[in-house]
């Protein structure tokens, strides 16, 4: 009873040094991606849609910047769901705006969930995405006379603008790598399980 106790705390001691390391060399690097991923798109957008509108999407991009530089590992931040959840949930958004009543509850509603559903199916989930969605019902005047153009810019120009940063100062320091690749999948690991059965 003693030693699962002792070995209880050992590994609660452990946990608890593992999630409040502070890691200086990875925040700083992680402080760099944001800075220069958001301060550009900020810049870009600035020129073509008011700042009322520039900090909705902001708001999305940021999201995906505490993703992409500061989650580094997670299956959520690669570029596949980056560039891939922003973009389809963008036209989800877009096309709910543009087929149905102007009922802000109701489309923000639809369009976030079907932004969800539309995610998964297509295997690029990216919790941003549904602010992408939002975003293209809210009445913001100059997002919605873009229409259809609002994937392609400012959303999918920015999203690219922070993927192209998060390969830049995510591979400069030792000890992070972005894209992060999974080397065996859950699924194709189970697949080998059933062949060896059989």
């Amino acid at each position: 009873m003693k030693k699962q106790i002792r070995k209880g705390f050992r590994q609660t001691k452990y946990i608890f040094y593992q999630e409040t390391l502070v890691d200086f060399k990875d925040h700083f690097w992680s402080f760099l991606g944001a800075f220069f991923g958001i301060g550009i798109i900020a810049l870009l957008q600035s020129q073509q849609i008011s700042e009322i509108e520039n900090v909705f999407l902001i708001g999305s991009f940021g999201a995906s910047s505490v993703l992409i530089y500061g989650a580094v590992n997670s299956p959520l931040a690669q570029p596949r769901n980056l560039i891939g959840g922003h973009v389809l949930s963008a036209l989800v958004g877009v096309t709910v705006f543009k087929f149905l009543p102007e009922i802000l509850w109701l489309n923000a509603s639809i369009a976030v969930a079907f932004s969800i559903v539309v995610m998964q199916i297509t295997k690029t989930m990216h919790p941003p995405g549904g602010a992408t969605a939002l975003i293209a019902v809210l009445p913001a005047q100059k997002i919605q006379d873009l229409g259809y153009w609002y994937a392609l810019s400012p959303v999918l120009s920015g999203a690219v603008i922070l993927l192209i940063v998060a390969l830049i100062f995510n591979n400069i320091p030792k000890g992070r790598k972005y894209p992060h690749h999974v080397r065996q999948s859950k699924y194709v690991h189970m697949r080998r399980m059933l062949k060896k059965k059989n």
